[in-house]
């Protein structure tokens, strides 16, 4: 497609669908039904739990349901009305099970209710978790807008019935800290944004070759291979992150990538490197790599408490092994090639992981290379291409996709009509298999992006993909364009709440192309 015609495609695709489709809402629930009677919100909209066997004793819903209402003012003073008819004055929540364990393949379904006759006026939210709740109060929060000509929250099209779940337990982003440093309130702002769209998992590639930017207390020199003593995260930083996730309805899968892309952990301990001359990969023949993967994945596992812990694995390059004398003799003592080695050390790092109670996820180099040796329960996690998830399924493994040429944000020519097109169960016809491929993720390298365009180049593109992850495949759109203006329309939402989406038209990233309003960028 010529570069000169995607920004009029757009237009005429957004000027075909506002017409036709009268639901603005990303992603698209499972079932919606809807009127056509106009409702006012209360600005001092309550929310209640009558019913509810959920007693929200860590505020998760009372917090939320605080935010959604500043997000529906968007910072202006709604006014009071005084209407006597046509006013939601509040939420009640009924959530059935009293457990606030974000546990992987909770129970995020939602029934969302607004009608249009009672008294008092009430939408009503019902969830079996609080986690579906909160997907719920996301979705209230897109029907409603603040209008500048009443001064009046409004919420059109009533009675709304919406009956809602994900297609996928596993909706991830990935974001990168190694490659450029992420300060706190950029990655809290980028949790929030994930919510915006029903993504649950952000995936943390803390380390890497470049920096080692996270506290180790059984190892508290790892963090001097940090670029600075300014660009480092404290456990207690940690700690924050994953509970402002999780307070969200998102897990933090954390990552350390080994043996290689592990440059930086020698800067403070220098026998992890095989040679002064020769730093990656992580020296195999030495015990002490196991004690500190074992002292990380111990820290680790007393903050990151999600399921899965990522140990990486992939593009490892071992010459350094077999040109390292004590790594030589050390290969030949055990007979082993450097190929039996780099399986020799995923193995033996899997069994750390589980034995601190995590499953692993290992990137599909792992598999491709010897994945009948992987432990049974080790997700694989695709990137390459679009082919290796039928195999591995096939195998009788769970598999997450992020293939590159259509899930990777750092690739500035990925459109998001590609990201939208990508099917996680694309060549996956078997039902026992489709169910192994426990969803996918976008990734968002960090070679090319900091805290200044981390944003822009995330967004809308992913959540492009989050439609694809929670939209049963029936009711994702066949042609992308016809998608258009839902996402633009959210787009500008993203906008409206403080997120630096880019414009639809154009590439990741690309600057509005002329004047005009939000919706036709």
């Amino acid at each position: 497609m010529a570069q000169a015609l995607r920004p009029l495609l757009v237009l005429l695709a957004i000027g075909s669908c506002i017409a036709a489709d009268h639901i603005d809402l990303w992603p698209m629930p499972k079932s919606v039904t809807h009127g056509a009677q106009r409702l006012y919100v209360s600005k001092d909209a309550t929310m209640s739990m009558v019913g509810s066997t959920y007693s929200d004793e860590k505020a998760i819903l009372k917090d939320a349901f605080q935010r959604m209402l500043d997000l529906m003012k968007l910072n202006h003073n709604a006014d009071d009305t005084n209407r006597s008819s046509f006013v939601l004055t509040g939420v009640n929540m009924v959530v059935h099970s009293p457990e606030d364990e974000l546990s992987f393949g909770v129970d995020e379904s939602y029934n969302l209710t607004v009608p249009t006759i009672g008294d008092p006026l009430h939408a009503q939210v019902e969830a079996q978790t609080v986690y579906g709740a909160l997907h719920a109060l996301q979705t209230f929060g897109q029907l409603c807008y603040f209008d500048f000509t009443s001064r009046l929250i409004e919420l059109n099209s009533a009675p709304w019935m919406i009956t809602d779940a994900p297609r996928f337990p596993y909706r991830g982003l990935l974001i990168d800290t190694s490659r450029h440093y992420l300060p706190l309130t950029t990655i809290k702002g980028v949790i929030d944004a994930m919510t915006y769209s029903k993504l649950n998992v952000l995936h943390w590639h803390i380390i890497d070759e470049q920096s080692f930017p996270i506290e180790i207390p059984s190892y508290p020199k790892l963090w001097n291979g940090s670029y600075s003593y300014s660009e480092r995260y404290t456990m207690s930083d940690a700690v924050d992150i994953v509970r402002y996730a999780e307070k969200r309805g998102v897990n933090v899968l954390a990552e350390i990538d080994v043996p290689g892309h592990a440059l930086s952990w020698g800067v403070g301990y220098p026998s992890l490197w095989p040679s002064d001359s020769c730093k990656e990969a992580l020296d195999v023949s030495n015990n002490f790599t196991f004690e500190v993967i074992d002292g990380i994945l111990s820290d680790f596992s007393k903050v990151f408490k999600f399921k899965f812990v990522h140990l990486g694995g992939d593009e490892v390059n071992t010459s350094c092994w077999t040109k390292t004398p004590h790594i030589k003799e050390w290969l030949n003592n055990n007979h082993m090639n450097a190929s039996d080695a780099y399986r020799y050390f995923v193995l033996r790092s899997q069994k750390i992981a589980i034995a601190h109670g995590y499953d692993v996820i290992n990137w599909e180099e792992t598999f491709n290379d010897f994945g009948e040796k992987l432990d049974r329960k080790t997700i694989v996690h695709n990137w390459l291409g679009g082919k290796v998830a039928p195999k591995v399924v096939a195998a009788g493994l769970r598999c997450i996709v992020s293939n590159q040429d259509k899930w990777y944000l750092d690739h500035l020519d990925a459109t998001w009509e590609g990201f939208y097109m990508n099917e996680p169960l694309k060549g996956i016809d078997n039902p026992e298999q489709q169910r192994l491929v426990i969803g996918g993720e976008v990734c968002m390298w960090g070679e090319q992006i900091d805290a200044s365009d981390i944003e822009q180049t995330i967004w809308p593109r992913a959540a492009a993909a989050a439609e694809r992850l929670w939209t049963p495949i029936e009711k994702l759109a066949e042609d992308p364009r016809s998608a258009t203006s839902r996402l633009s329309r959210f787009r500008c939402l993203l906008n409206q709440r403080g997120v630096a989406a880019a414009p639809l038209a154009g590439d990741g990233r690309t600057a509005p192309y002329e004047p005009g309003p939000c919706v036709r960028q």
